[in-house]
């Protein structure tokens, strides 16, 4: 699938994955982006990348300001947040993406991002998810309502898929890393400012996808498109982990890498993934993770590193919740 010329919606644009995405789109499409806009710069930061916006609240249902005339959907927000209010969740996770899937029934192709947090915990921390693996309330601390509410949202997608005859891909996305940040952006973080990396095992590994990787397989990606849905793992070709990424990061940034394993019970205790599927729609990624993890340190860190600075963000909020005790479910 070509995207150029195209009339695409971004969900969330001001995100980690979704900045950088609708930025590069909006250079040979029509790019629009809704969200809340919470933050106080992020609704500017969007529009100077050339991207029209509108505010909008997925969970309210209300789209009125919001033409109906895309080609193409991205959804790529999300609400991922601490708390046990699951009401909350669902809302915003799996009927906001309802409701944004009737208004934009009329695209030839939607994209909805989910992630591989909904796979059911497996025993093997080396073991390759696949597509057709069983899903599971996978406990994540920072946010305990997350693999709830992300299966419900598949579920919902798939739903309208097959209500309105509209292609759907359901991407799974892994460990997403760049200029923007991503769990390996988060460490180097903390590495730099002094402090431990917290992980849940030894060995803890992951798919991770540079967003240039991301940016060049979406056509492949959008492609996939169909009725009923197709689902696919969205990371990597490389199956790696923080006791790979954070010496190798540490070293390009002359600093030390201090791991320290905290259990969680009821986690993934390894998210790498099977991308048979995705390989064989994208091709091989071409980003290497370790090419993509020093870009990310040159990107953010342009002027060089400074020993003891630290960054302010989620990474901050992540750390706290790997070392507290996860909550009981409560349903």
């Amino acid at each position: 699938m070509s995207l150029q010329g195209e009339k695409i919606l971004v969900t969330g644009p001001a995100g980690q994955i979704a900045f950088p995405l609708a930025s590069r789109l909006a250079l040979d499409n029509e790019v629009w982006g809704i969200a809340r806009f919470s933050g106080p710069d992020d609704r500017d930061r969007v529009e100077v990348a050339g991207i029209t916006t509108r505010i909008c609240d997925l969970a309210a249902g209300d789209l009125s300001d919001v033409p109906d005339d895309f080609t193409v959907v991205l959804h790529l927000a999300t609400f991922q947040g601490p708390g046990l209010d699951y009401d909350h969740a669902l809302r915003v996770n799996a009927e906001g993406t309802g409701f944004l899937l009737r208004h934009c029934r009329r695209a030839r192709a939607s994209l909805v991002m989910s992630t591989t947090g909904v796979y059911k915990p497996h025993a093997d921390p080396r073991h390759l998810y696949v597509e057709t693996d069983p899903l599971g309330d996978a406990v994540s601390p920072h946010a305990p309502t997350y693999a709830i509410s992300k299966i419900s949202e598949e579920a919902v997608a798939r739903f309208c898929a097959r209500a309105w005859n509209m292609p759907v891909v359901i991407a799974r996305m892994n460990a997403a890393y760049g200029s923007a940040g991503g769990l390996p952006a988060y460490h180097l973080d903390w590495m730099i400012a002094g402090q431990d990396v917290a992980v849940r095992s030894d060995p803890c590994p992951y798919s991770p996808i540079h967003e240039d990787d991301i940016f060049g397989q979406l056509p492949a990606i959008l492609g996939l498109a169909s009725v009923p849905a197709t689902i696919v793992n969205w990371g990597g070709d490389d199956a790696v982990g923080p006791h790979d990424w954070c010496p190798y990061l540490a070293e390009l940034a002359g600093v030390e890498a201090h791991l320290s394993v905290h259990p969680v019970p009821g986690s993934q205790i390894g998210v790498a993934l099977d991308v048979t599927r995705r390989r064989a729609a994208t091709g091989p990624c071409t980003v290497g993770w370790r090419d993509g993890m020093r870009r990310m340190l040159e990107a953010r860190y342009p002027d060089g590193v400074t020993p003891g600075q630290a960054r302010a963000g989620i990474g901050d909020l992540l750390l706290a919740e790997s070392r507290r005790p996860s909550p009981a479910p409560e349903r």
